[in-house]
């Protein structure tokens, strides 16, 4: 992902250097990064670049912040505003936030989500001034995600395999059940860990 706004040549060489192979992993940064945009976009009250007359500031660029899950520590890009005051979800209620983000990626990976699913995921990071078409954009966007790794080409050879499964509490049909959630990882001929395949049982 490249951020040509970003007004420190250090950050993009951060980001470069920090990027996750964690297909899940990456996914929580980019839902996080998607929802912040689309804050920051409401906020403004116009997109990025657009000419409006109802626009009620502009951007800075980006700053990276730390944001330590239990999936491991992502390293975000936050849109800066030319006049501040800009602080994002996960700063404010740093576990509920990922633990409602978490399990959107859980239930994206087991039963694809919703636009619903992702309307009561922003309200629960106090989000409230996105627009239905973000809001669908963003459920398009991430289901997408998930389809494109799950058929996506394996070119490389894989002489080791791990094959682990994770029990997740899953909402079905407005019930809460446990459902194992199969991860498959390969090591290949230089010994580099790949998650190959993350599917429900």
């Amino acid at each position: 992902m490249a951020y040509p706004n970003s007004t420190v040549p250090f950050e993009k060489m951060l980001m470069k250097f920090v990027t996750e192979e964690d297909p899940m992993q990456a996914m929580l940064k980019w839902l996080c990064e998607r929802l912040m945009e689309a804050e920051v976009d409401a906020k403004l009250g116009a997109e990025k670049s657009e000419r409006s007359t109802e626009r009620q500031g502009y951007r800075s660029g980006y700053r990276v912040r730390r944001f330590d899950t239990r999936m491991g520590t992502l390293y975000l890009m936050v849109p800066k505003l030319r006049n501040g005051g800009y602080i994002p979800f996960f700063v404010e209620a740093k576990k509920r936030s990922e633990l409602a983000l978490m399990n959107v990626i859980q239930e994206a990976y087991v039963n694809g989500v919703s636009t619903r699913k992702i309307e009561k995921l922003t309200k629960s990071l106090g989000i409230d001034s996105m627009s239905r078409s973000q809001v669908s954009s963003i459920a398009k966007e991430l289901n997408e995600q998930v389809e494109a790794f799950r058929n996506r080409n394996l070119d490389k050879v894989y002489p080791v395999l791990w094959v682990d499964a994770l029990y997740e509490k899953i909402r079905d049909d407005r019930r809460v059940k446990n459902m194992a959630v199969l991860i498959v990882t390969g090591i290949d001929l230089e010994g580099k860990r790949d998650i190959l395949a993350v599917e429900p049982m």
